[in-house]
C-alpha cells in the first residue's frame, strides 16, 4: 500500500459519475426525467423547469431537496420516477472489481442516490459484493451531500474513525465536510462538477482522473507483494 493511505482503514466512495465513468452519461437519463417531473408538477415547459431544477441544485445541493422544501414533494415518489431508468450505458468494470477486492479495510458507497437505485447500478457494473455498507439519501435523513448531517451519520452509524478514513467523489463540494471531519479526499476530477459551489483546492487531498486505475497504483502490483 502506499505509505500516504496506509493509516485509511474506511474508505467511503460516492456513486455517480465516480465508481463508473462520468463519459457513460447516465446521469443525463436521470437529468432528463428531473425535467420532465418538474414539467409535470408545475404544469411549465422545459425552459421553466429546466431554470428551476437547476436553481434548486444550486440552492439546496440537489433537486430533490428544494422540490421538498419549496414544493412539498414526496421523496419516494420523485426517486422512484427519476431513476427509472435503463443501465445499459453501464458495463460491468472487472479491473475496478478486481481492485475494490484487494483493497484492505472496510468499504462503503455514500451516495445522494436511493439504495434501490445505487444496487442495480452496483450490480451492473459487477461490484456490489465489494461494499460492507451502502448510506443513500433515506439513511443521510434526506439531507444531501454537501450537508454535514449525512457525514456525522454515515461515521456514527458503523464507527467511522474521520482519521482513518478516505473519501472519494467527483464533486470537489462535496469533500469539504469530509475535510473538516478530518477525512483524507480524493477527487475524481473527471468533467462531471456541476458548479462551482465555492470549491477551494485545499478541501482536495488527492487529484484523480478514474478510481479503477487510481486504486491499482496505490495498492500496488501483485508481482510485487508476492515478491
Amino acid at each position: 500500500m502506499d505509505a500516504r493511505f496506509a493509516h485509511v482503514r474506511d474508505w467511503i466512495f460516492d456513486l455517480d459519475n465516480c465508481l463508473y465513468p462520468a463519459s457513460t452519461g447516465l446521469f443525463a437519463l436521470i437529468d432528463e426525467r428531473m425535467g420532465a417531473y418538474i414539467q409535470r408538477l408545475l404544469g411549465c415547459d422545459p425552459v421553466e423547469a429546466r431554470r428551476v431544477q437547476k436553481g434548486h441544485f444550486h440552492k439546496h445541493g440537489t433537486t430533490l431537496a428544494g422540490l421538498m422544501e419549496e414544493h412539498g414533494v414526496d421523496p419516494h415518489d420523485f426517486l422512484d420516477d427519476v431513476h427509472d431508468i435503463a443501465l445499459d450505458r453501464v458495463s460491468e468494470d472487472r479491473r475496478l472489481a478486481a481492485a475494490l477486492d484487494r483493497l484492505p479495510g472496510r468499504k462503503f458507497v455514500f451516495t445522494n442516490g436511493d439504495g434501490p437505485y445505487a444496487r442495480r447500478v452496483l450490480e451492473a457494473i459487477g461490484i456490489h459484493g465489494h461494499f460492507d455498507e451502502l448510506h443513500d439519501i433515506h439513511a443521510s435523513e434526506l439531507r444531501p451531500k454537501p450537508n454535514r448531517h449525512g457525514y456525522d451519520l454515515i461515521c456514527a452509524r458503523y464507527a467511522i474513525d474521520p482519521a482513518a478514513a478516505l473519501m472519494v467523489e467527483d464533486m470537489a463540494q462535496n469533500l469539504k465536510p469530509a475535510k473538516d471531519l478530518g477525512m483524507t479526499t480524493v477527487w475524481v476530477d473527471n468533467g462531471s462538477e456541476r458548479g462551482s459551489h465555492g470549491y477551494t483546492p485545499e478541501h482536495v487531498d488527492h487529484r484523480i482522473a478514474e478510481v479503477g486505475a487510481w486504486l491499482e497504483t496505490i495498492i500496488g502490483d501483485d508481482d510485487e507483494r508476492t515478491a
